[in-house]
């Protein structure tokens, strides 16, 4: 017996909501116009961010290169397993561009390829200019392959958004009303007010509202990439970005993807709704931090058995101390996935060491606050870069192959 994910009313609803914003070609369309850099620029520039993205540019031009590390060691690639960097917590463009500031004035980091942002999806983070200046930064100048944005599903949104999406789909919304025209879904379980460390609670038909915000950011912005954290929402993002090419999805190690089971459960998931060319809007998945580099490589083998088009598994190698266990480092492992010829996405939520501001609380300041800490933020991210390079430069002197942003090569 065979049961299906999303039933007709589902589907329906997930249609109005796509067809409301002018339907999936459009929505592609205009997610590729807003990645244009000299349109970015512009409209950055009309927002008060144009003289940060010409100090960015200025800065990235002293980065550390690759060729010049290699060089200087005598690496060469010799074994199997490529590895791919990746940094988390760039918490809006302030943050960002004091990290950028550092290394530049370092001269010795090579850049993670990959940019996680754990930012609330807040109509002033979207339309202001903030969110549109940080993928100008990570995207166009660093060259990062991808920028990871993340909608919690408790950020609270003018009402009108979710009075829209109410009419659209024929859908209601448990949510409380806070004043000056904002609402907010109620969320009744443990965690942070924006819900369970990141969004994990999707009660009732909230997917809807999570499709609705990664939409209208991508509209506002061009940003491709976002944080799915909740079995539901990665079911609707799978359909829903179908005909959506260059819409794609990370999941979140708060998934507890910590064993084949569950990977097996998602690989079904992935299986049901692929686009017509056989690909799935999922690119990347995290692989939990209770798992051991040997469930690791079991799920590595079993995603590559699965003939499924090609999906990166990323594991962290530190952690904020409040998002578990004190002192873990999980770098070893990475070295016997990768000495197994099996390629790993390195992740750093932390540098391993006890500093201001390198946990959760730093993901759920208001925009006003985190522009206030934005230096104790890009000291926090800067240092996660440094982790991340001295790892990263480890495993190339180890023989593999490991991949930076664009802006850590000359050609």
């Amino acid at each position: 017996m065979h049961f299906d994910l999303l039933s007709d009313k589902d589907l329906k609803a997930m249609d109005a909501l796509l067809d409301s914003y002018g339907g999936a070609k459009e929505i592609s369309e205009k997610i590729e116009s807003m990645r244009d850099y000299e349109a970015r620029k512009r409209i950055a520039a009309e927002k008060g961010y144009g003289e940060m993205l010409e100090k960015a540019e200025e800065y990235t031009k002293d980065f550390a290169k690759v060729e010049d590390f290699v060089e200087k060691n005598g690496i060469t690639v010799t074994k199997q397993g490529i590895c791919t960097t990746q940094v988390s917590g760039f918490q809006a463009a302030r943050p960002t561009f004091d990290c950028l500031k550092r290394v530049a004035e370092n001269r010795d980091v090579l850049f993670p390829t990959e940019m996680i942002s754990v930012v609330a999806l807040t109509d002033h983070y979207v339309y202001s200019g903030d969110l549109l200046s940080t993928l100008t930064m990570a995207e166009n100048i660093l060259g990062a392959s991808k920028f990871c944005t993340t909608n919690l599903l408790g950020t609270p949104l003018p009402e009108e958004r979710f009075a829209r999406v109410e009419k659209v789909t024929g859908e209601k919304f448990e949510r409380k009303d806070l004043g000056n025209g904002l609402s907010q879904i109620i969320l009744k379980n443990m965690g942070t007010a924006f819900g369970n460390l990141g969004g994990v609670e999707v009660g009732n038909n909230n997917h809807l509202v999570y499709l609705d915000g990664i939409t209208r950011a991508a509209l506002a912005t061009g940003a491709n990439f976002f944080l799915n954290p909740s079995w539901s929402t990665i079911v609707a993002a799978c359909y829903y970005a179908r005909e959506i090419p260059n819409l794609s999805f990370k999941i979140s190690m708060l998934l507890s993807t910590q064993n084949a089971i569950q990977l097996r459960m998602l690989l079904n998931i992935f299986k049901e709704y692929l686009r017509s060319d056989g690909t799935t809007p999922i690119y990347e998945i995290n692989i939990g931090n209770a798992a051991t580099s040997e469930t690791f490589i079991q799920c590595f083998d079993e995603l590559e058995a699965s003939e499924l088009p090609r999906i990166f598994l990323a594991a962290h190698l530190r952690i904020n101390p409040d998002l578990g266990m004190a002192d873990f480092n999980w770098t070893e492992n990475a070295f016997k996935v990768l000495d197994a010829g099996k390629d790993l996405t390195i992740k750093y939520e932390s540098d391993g060491e006890s500093r201001p501001y390198d946990t959760m609380e730093a993901y759920f300041f208001s925009d006003e606050e985190r522009d206030e800490k934005a230096e104790l933020i890009g000291d926090v991210i800067y240092h996660k870069c440094l982790r991340c390079d001295k790892d990263a430069k480890e495993i190339m002197r180890r023989g593999h192959e490991t991949r930076f942003a664009r802006i850590s090569y000359r050609k």
